[in-house]
């Protein structure tokens, strides 16, 4: 996590210009004519010196200094900046001077279907009774697709069969999961196992699919499965939490006898699920959930981790726990001197900039907050300025300039101080 902290008085903010391009375009594409549409001559770009500031979308964007056109840098995944999120901007600052001037740019990085779904494991596997009627329904594993919107999974179907039919699940927060409903008695003595095909379709165009094998083992007596107490658990947890600090308890009760209704409980393995579960353990017995490894806020903010309860028999249930992580002030401020006129001269006139400081902490909200000074009295003042970055936390933006004259001074070393407003 990070913000971006450029400075300029507010005379000196001309604009903004907003664009859109599809994610994945290729390498030196041109995006727009950025002179242009801040109306500098292409015979002033060397003179007044076009560029960008940001320190991720110089990753992304360049521009041409010949034509002053706005390029595309390296590849640009949508998915890998911004995940589900519905929309997804790469912002930055073009920067003209002599004289400066600033414009705030936003990129809008549009999804393209360029992800088929996919299931994590191309078998699943079900046990059902010969004695469950007609109307049960299973909950199966739904398939991963990191596009979004119409571009994710849409639709899911099953290949034809005579016993079963698809359904489908939606859950407290709106997540929506295929199920397969008997539509017909089982009887294992005719037969023990049923495979089916289990295809997740996408909206794009053209659309995309994946598959999986359901293979259906049909066996006796175990007719109840484990029930949670809730559909989805929510727990809030500081990121500077302990190794070993309790989460919460999860329960699922089983109305089923003996070995039956033995519930152990354990992780969902999905690919999404691996990456999450990797800092948490699950007691495979009485469901208690454990912090295994430590937790940083500025690298994840929050946690969607799927559970399992099997009971003796093989009858498996679901739930989700959604772990938020509270932001803590435990990073400082950086301070950046971004650009520096040096020597000045002794008949400088008060306002000129003498420098671009940039100020930086990683915490969000009250905690990224800072407050910034200058240590000594001096003939220098710094003008703030402050905004919110791409990922929603704070930004501050501050100028050096002269505000009396500097005819007695012949050098000055200043040191500029900057504090989080959090506790």
């Amino acid at each position: 996590i990070f913000s971006f902290l450029f400075p300029w008085l507010c005379s000196s903010v001309s604009g903004q210009l907003h664009y859109s391009i599809a994610e994945e375009m290729r390498k030196d594409s041109v995006v727009a004519n950025i002179a242009k549409d801040i109306d500098i001559d292409v015979k002033q770009l060397s003179f007044r010196r076009l560029h960008i500031v940001s320190r991720v979308s110089e990753k992304y964007f360049y521009v041409n200094s010949a034509n002053g056109n706005l390029c595309v840098r390296d590849r640009i995944d949508r998915e890998t900046l911004c995940g589900a999120a519905a929309t997804c901007f790469l912002t930055f600052d073009a920067v003209v001077e002599n004289p400066l001037n600033v414009f705030r740019v936003n990129v809008e990085i549009q999804d393209i279907n360029d992800n088929s779904p996919k299931y994590f494991h191309d078998t699943i596997n079900l046990e059902m009774i010969e004695l469950s009627l007609p109307g049960t329904r299973f909950v199966l594993q739904n398939a991963e697709d990191p596009d979004i919107g119409i571009n994710s999974v849409q639709t899911y179907k099953l290949s034809d069969n005579q016993y079963f039919a698809l359904s489908e699940k939606t859950s407290s927060d709106g997540s929506r999961f295929p199920e397969l409903v008997l539509e017909r008695p089982l009887d294992r003595e005719k037969q023990q196992s049923h495979e089916l095909i289990l295809t997740a379709v996408d909206g794009g165009t053209p659309t995309r699919s994946g598959t999986a094998l359901i293979r259906v083992i049909v066996t006796d007596v175990n007719d109840n499965f484990p029930v949670f107490s809730q559909d989805v658990y929510k727990v809030s947890i500081s990121e500077n939490s302990p190794i070993n600090s309790t989460l919460l308890f999860i329960n699922a009760t089983d109305q089923d006898e003996g070995s039956n209704a033995h519930i152990t409980y354990s992780f969902s393995k999905t690919s999404g699920n691996m990456l999450h579960t990797d800092m948490f353990d699950i007691h495979p017995t009485n469901g208690e959930i454990k912090i295994s490894r430590n937790l940083d806020f500025e690298v994840t903010k929050s946690y969607e981790i799927f559970i399992q309860a099997k009971d003796g028999g093989g009858l498996v249930s679901h739930c989700k726990l959604l772990v938020e992580i509270l932001d803590e002030n435990d990073n400082a401020p950086e301070i950046t001197i971004k650009s520096l006129s040096t020597p000045i001269s002794e008949d400088s006139s008060p306002g000129t900039l003498i420098a671009l400081i940039e100020v930086h902490d990683q915490d969000s909200g009250t905690n990224g907050d800072v407050d910034c000074q200058i240590m000594e009295i001096l003939p220098f003042e710094l003008l703030l300025s402050s905004g919110l970055a791409l990922d929603g936390t704070a930004r501050v933006a501050a100028e050096l300039r002269g505000f009396r004259s500097f005819t007695l001074l012949k050098g000055c070393r200043f040191q500029a101080w900057a504090s989080t407003r959090g506790p």
